[in-house]
């Protein structure tokens, strides 16, 4: 007589009641240590619990017991117990071992970005991961490089639900999430990396970081890169030259920008410029100093128009951000470590930035790609189109925009 699942669940239940409960217990623990579960997976294992699956395992169990010795319902509910208890024990050992071995080890966070290592971005998450690692709290930093976590337009959101820790993030890609963070790419509105640096330290960026903390994020470092011009079979230096060229550009205010000069836009992350100019895909792309050479953009076009001292049309805020409760989290201890570290990054990064645009420009000559220069005369086409179209058009679409751009446009 084969022995019926509620049986089956009475015998776990009531046969070995604490090893029941213990094992609810370590299932518990089970999902709490899901670092690299996502959020559904940890909302579907703390619903359906651990203990429900091992239950389902006794029952198959049970019934080869019953098939196997052909007995009563009691005698094999006897042999099924003789047989299962140890199996039962063994495995909560073994997760319990599993868990306690893990809690006992240091809190690790997982840092994500989308470039190489040896681009300025990584250098800078590798410095707060080393400055953690020495000041000995027990907290580790796993750096995911070249989106191999997270694609990189993807990273805010979980960023925000505490399932990514911390992301090094051009905060334009959040744009969608939040659309004042599309003014940390507005066209001409940083003036050179000494002046972001004080739009960084300003009542613009708090009032940025203040939509932030809705989303539960947070900064640990500030940065801005320049950025330039790469035309796959002409120069770019002034507006005229992108009409009719399929051209990617970083963020929405520069698109529209772009599109107010007659050219088409192809939005991508910087990691997919160098595929797309190699099929044809993109005429024309706009990022960083510091991408065009991670990427090797120089293979894939014939003519570069770097930023310089006096002109940069494009200058992108790319910070370090941390979901704010996993900060909160951390011991007083972790977070003194972890915010004395960044705030060596963060001097890091405002020195090699000023030094990335003219170290670009070597890598493009050595590769034999022509060299352009945006006179000041250009610069200001390209900033008149902009008010007429990507300042017109932010204060239209986000409710406080003026009030954000005015702030902007106070930092000297």
């Amino acid at each position: 007589m084969l022995c019926q699942l509620d049986l089956i669940k009475s015998l776990a239940v009531h046969i070995f009641p604490l090893e029941y409960k213990l094992l609810q217990r370590v299932g518990d623990l089970f999902c709490a240590l899901q670092f690299h579960a996502s959020m559904d997976t940890m909302e579907l294992y703390k619903n359906a619990r651990f203990n429900i699956l091992y239950t389902k395992i006794l029952t198959m169990d049970a019934v080869k017991v019953s098939m196997a010795y052909c007995r009563t319902r009691e005698e094999a509910a006897h042999k099924w117990e003789e047989t299962m208890k140890t199996k039962f024990l063994t495995t909560v050992a073994m997760v319990a071992t599993l868990g306690l071995a893990s809690a006992a080890t240091a809190t690790e966070l997982r840092l994500s970005h989308q470039w190489s290592n040896q681009d300025i971005r990584h250098q800078v998450a590798q410095i707060v991961a080393d400055g953690v690692a020495e000041a000995d709290v027990d907290l580790e930093i796993k750096i995911f490089a070249s989106k191999s976590l997270f694609k990189p337009r993807e990273q805010y959101r979980p960023l925000s639900r505490g399932q990514l820790d911390m992301t090094v993030l051009p905060l334009s890609y959040a744009g969608g999430q939040q659309p004042a963070f599309n003014l940390t790419l507005m066209p001409g509105l940083v003036k050179n990396h000494d002046h972001a640096a004080r739009l960084s330290n300003s009542p613009y960026m708090q009032a940025l970081e203040e939509k932030m903390a809705e989303d539960d994020v947070m900064v640990l470092v500030h940065g801005y890169l320049a950025g330039g011009f790469v035309g796959k079979d002409k120069c770019i230096t002034k507006p005229e030259d992108v009409a009719g060229l399929q051209t990617r550009a970083a963020g929405k205010a520069f698109e529209q920008m772009l599109a107010g000069a007659d050219a088409s836009i192809t939005s991508m992350a910087s990691s997919e410029i160098y595929n797309a100019m190699q099929t044809g895909i993109l005429n024309a792309a706009n990022t960083s100093s510091s991408s065009f050479v991670s990427y090797r953009i120089y293979e894939q076009v014939s003519c570069y128009t770097p930023a310089t001292e006096d002109v940069a049309l494009w200058f992108m805020y790319q910070p370090l951000l941390m979901n704010k409760s996993t900060f909160e989290g951390l011991t007083a201890e972790q977070q003194e470590a972890l915010l004395a570290a960044s705030e060596k990054a963060e001097a890091y990064y405002l020195a090699e930035a000023k030094k990335q645009d003219a170290a670009s420009v070597a890598v493009f000559e050595e590769a034999g790609v022509e060299i352009a220069q945006m006179s000041p005369e250009d610069f200001a086409k390209w900033r008149a189109l902009a008010q007429d179209t990507s300042y017109k058009l932010f204060v239209e679409d986000v409710p406080d925009g003026q009030a954000l751009l005015d702030m902007a446009l106070a930092v000297e």
